[in-house]
């Protein structure tokens, strides 16, 4: 039909909307089908204005005789060649093949047609009046069949069903029954669900097994061992949410510590290689001399017998000679011995220091996973260990435990006025000041970002808040220069006293709500949780 007269509904198929472009004539020569023998009548021409009733009598007409395809195909060709460019002589072809009695080339032109047209306007008709239960269809299909089913690779039984569904929603159209494949859908659902809980038992029991196993491990090491750090960090890892990213920086950190202890650990075989030698050569100079002495009490045993049968002094004479000569040989071999001795002793000594040094070098490599690379302050797994260690040892004691949390106020702002490079600096600063103020039994603590925290044991609370107070003043005392600019550094510090039995998380709630009231109050202020 023409595109200026109006349709009936829209056909469901791209033929009919193919069809709905040819021009007026075009519609009249597809209607003129010869009843009985398949004879085609000349293209009865039409008004362009005809009513659209005459078009729907017109293909009416047409299909009433489906029943005689060759008047139909030969309809259709003539159809086709009414149109414009390529379908005209799409037509064409079509025209000449019926002419002809060629019907394999009028079926290799009807499928050209077809790929090229028909299926394309057929795609564009699901887009434009886009039937939603197709296209929820097709996503319910690749949720099942491609992403739930790759995720279900461990199970290959739950994979296979999921890509079964898929397939059979591929051939699922509206208005078929849902039923069957709903029932499929909620049991795979239902499996999955098992099986997703299955797994995070599993892994749950796993993880506990493997936290035992460290637990277990680091109680028959000394405190102070470097494989200390590295357990912790393991356990602290998989006691929270196992992330990818987290996993990959544990593993990357504790690959460059492992490797730095490697070499010092072969460094530490190197030392006591070489002291055990500095042993053997030793004791086998200690053999010779033992060796020489006793030759030389020999040669004395001999020249007492030969004084005692000498018979002038002529022979006395000679036999002191030899005396003193034996005695020099045996000082001069007694003398080399001292030397080699304390050369031996001096190297001895030195492979000590060297075996300490490199041993101190490893507790300091194993304590990197427990510092902040930036300021060289504890990080969170530092404060973990340390928090354990004191919150027993004032349970024993029955000494006070006081934490207290900083913030640097107006972080934001320094950052913005001289750079992350300056926000570095006024951390590394405050870290240093803190230092200075602080007693060496103190511990500072970087929390994130810029946050801090100071463990401060055997202090009570009004001890606590004078030691935070003297780091405020060290701090107002001594500004930052940063690239010949002077920087002013404040803080807001909450501080609290450990409650007996009370845990790490909930002291630190208690502090972290204090320094908020001091931020609140005005900033650069402690205030007390208590």
């Amino acid at each position: 039909m023409s595109e200026e007269h109006g349709q009936p509904p829209r056909a469901p198929g791209g033929l009919r909307r193919l069809l709905s472009r040819r021009p007026g004539p075009a519609v009249a020569a597809s209607a003129s089908v010869i009843e009985g023998d398949s004879r085609r009548l000349a293209p009865a021409a039409r008004p362009a204005a005809a009513a659209p009733a005459s078009d729907a009598a017109a293909l009416r007409r047409l299909f009433a005789e489906a029943h005689k395809p060759e008047a139909l195909l030969c309809a259709f060709a003539d159809g086709m060649a009414g149109l414009h460019g390529e379908l005209r002589d799409m037509g064409l072809r079509l025209q000449a093949a019926h002419a002809g009695g060629d019907w394999p080339g009028y079926g290799r032109a009807l499928r050209q047609l077809i790929d090229k047209y028909i299926r394309t306007i057929d795609l564009d008709s699901a887009d434009d009046g886009g039937s939603d239960a197709e296209r929820l269809r097709d996503l319910l299909r690749h949720t099942l069949g491609a992403a739930l089913a790759t995720l279900l690779q461990q199970a290959p039984p739950l994979a296979a069903e999921a890509q079964a569904i898929g397939g059979a929603l591929r051939h699922w159209q509206p208005r078929q029954p849902l039923q069957p494949l709903e029932a499929r859908v909620r049991e795979l659902c239902h499996q999955v669900g098992l099986r997703g809980e299955d797994v995070q038992e599993q892994q749950t029991l796993l993880l506990g097994l493997f936290d035992l196993l460290l637990e277990n491990v680091g109680e028959l090491l000394d405190d102070r061992s470097w494989l200390q750090g590295q357990i912790s960090a393991v356990r602290d890892l998989i006691a929270g949410p196992i992330e990818r990213g987290a996993i990959e920086q544990a593993r990357n950190g504790l690959r460059e510590v492992i490797y730095r202890q490697g070499l010092l650990k072969q460094g530490i075989a190197e030392s006591k290689a070489a002291m055990k030698e500095l042993m053997v050569s030793f004791v086998d100079r200690l053999g010779s001399m033992a060796a020489s002495t006793g030759e030389f009490h020999d040669r004395i045993s001999d020249h007492s017998q030969a004084i005692a049968e000498a018979r002038s002094i002529a022979d006395l004479n000679r036999l002191l000679q030899e005396l003193l000569a034996d005695t020099g040989r045996v000082q001069e071999q007694a003398l080399r011995s001292r030397d080699h001795l304390l050369a031996a002793r001096a190297q001895v000594d030195e492979a000590e220091q060297r075996i300490a040094r490199l041993e101190q070098e490893l507790r300091d490599v194993a304590g990197l996973v427990r510092e902040d690379q930036l300021t060289g302050a504890l990080n969170r797994r530092g404060l973990d260990e340390l928090y354990r260690r004191e919150a027993a040892r004032t349970e024993r004691s029955g000494q006070p435990l006081c934490l207290a949390m900083l913030d640097l106020d107006d972080f934001r702002r320094i950052n913005e006025l001289h750079g992350h490079a300056g926000g570095d600096a006024a951390l590394q600063y405050l870290v240093q000041v803190m230092h200075t103020a602080l007693r060496s039994s103190d511990a500072v603590v970087r929390h994130g970002g810029e946050e801090f925290v100071l463990l401060l044991p055997d202090s009570t609370l009004f001890e606590a808040t004078a030691a935070v107070t003297r780091v405020q003043r060290a701090l107002a005392q001594r500004s930052l220069l940063f690239e010949d600019v002077r920087i002013f550094l404040t803080f807001s510090a909450g501080v609290a006293l450990r409650a007996p039995g009370e845990t790490q998380e909930d002291l630190l709630r208690r502090a972290d709500a204090a320094m908020y009231e001091a931020k609140k109050a005005g900033k650069n202020r402690i205030v007390n949780a208590d």
